[in-house]
């Protein structure tokens, strides 16, 4: 989703419109969270050092981000990423 499109569906009278930009953002930030911790952690970031960044607990992030590495967990498919399979379930 370009940036013209999310600014003008934030203006929208639309909801359907509005959910659907308010979900693609969602999953925008959480790639970008997880992209970032990876690196942090590859650079030598403690759990504690990335949560003070992120503002949440250790345990937050470690929860969300602390699980085995494998092939495709950073794939860049538009349904991929942290939560992808709990939109679907909704």
């Amino acid at each position: 989703m370009d940036l013209d499109r999310v600014e003008a569906a934030a203006g929208t009278t639309d909801p359907r419109d509005g959910l659907r930009t308010a979900l693609a953002l969602r999953r925008l930030a959480d790639r970008l969270e997880a992209l970032h911790v990876a690196r942090a952690r590859e650079q030598g970031m403690s759990w504690a050092q990335i949560a003070g960044e992120l503002q949440v607990t250790r345990q937050t992030v470690h929860k969300k981000h602390g699980r085995a590495r494998g092939p495709g967990r950073w794939d860049t498919a538009p349904d991929a990423g942290p939560g992808a399979e709990r939109d679907e379930e909704r």
